[in-house]
């Protein structure tokens, strides 16, 4: 079996949009981010299950909109007065006060709030009548699950960044078995990189076997 040296390097992961991966399950989010500064109210619900890219989406936008981030423990009113703003992970909790004003304050000109959250603002706790009608007229945008364009995309972002040339074969094999998620993606990129021999040996449909059968009692050995 031919033999691969890799090299032990890290590319650094940057939240940009040119590294972001776009497919039928993001761009209806991709397009409502792009419709910045023209949000109704000035404000966007990016929402999502773990993992889909919203934290990947939204500071790319933060970077371009040279949007003030905010801490969701404490976040700085006077930060978002005039300008872009983003806040995330509101459905994890957030100072129901602080938030009414910063939704307040992203509808005056020049101001703006994006906001992610796992769960859409209807499903937001909100002790304060004024925020919940706040919250329920909010523009939302979601991320779906990622279908198979945008796993792919991030599968060889991954190896990319771990300098490793997969064979061309790996990628649907992966597709067809992997967990079906960007974590999991992640995940079996890091245990291919740093399988016990695996500075020695070409990340092939052989080792991703040996990986997905580490990972799971059902994984069908002769199958494809």
């Amino acid at each position: 079996m031919a033999k691969q040296l890799r090299l032990g390097l890290r590319r650094p992961t940057a939240h940009t949009r040119d590294s972001f991966i776009l497919g039928a399950s993001n761009a209806d989010a991709v397009s409502a981010i792009d419709a910045w500064p023209r949000w109704p109210g000035g404000t966007l619900v990016l929402v999502g299950p773990e993992g889909v890219g919203k934290t990947h989406l939204a500071r790319a936008w933060a970077a371009v909109a040279k949007a003030a981030i905010l801490d969701r423990a404490a976040p700085d009113l006077a930060a978002a007065a005039g300008g872009p703003a983003l806040l995330e992970d509101v459905d994890q909790g957030v100072d129901a006060e602080a938030l009414f004003h910063l939704i307040n304050l992203a509808a005056q000109d020049g101001a703006s709030l994006l906001l992610t959250a796992r769960l859409t603002p209807t499903a937001w706790p909100a002790e304060l009548p004024d925020l919940r009608s706040r919250l329920n007229a909010l523009m939302v945008a979601e991320i779906a699950a990622p279908d198979d364009e945008v796993l792919g995309g991030v599968l060889r972002k991954f190896f990319r960044e771990r300098n490793i040339r997969p064979h061309d074969d790996v990628y649907p094999y992966l597709l067809r078995r992997m967990e079906r998620s960007i974590p999991g993606a992640r995940e079996i990129v890091r245990r291919l990189d740093e399988t016990e021999d695996g500075q020695m040996r070409p990340v092939s449909r052989v080792l991703a076997r040996e990986i997905l059968e580490d990972g799971s009692e059902n994984l069908d050995l002769f199958e494809g």
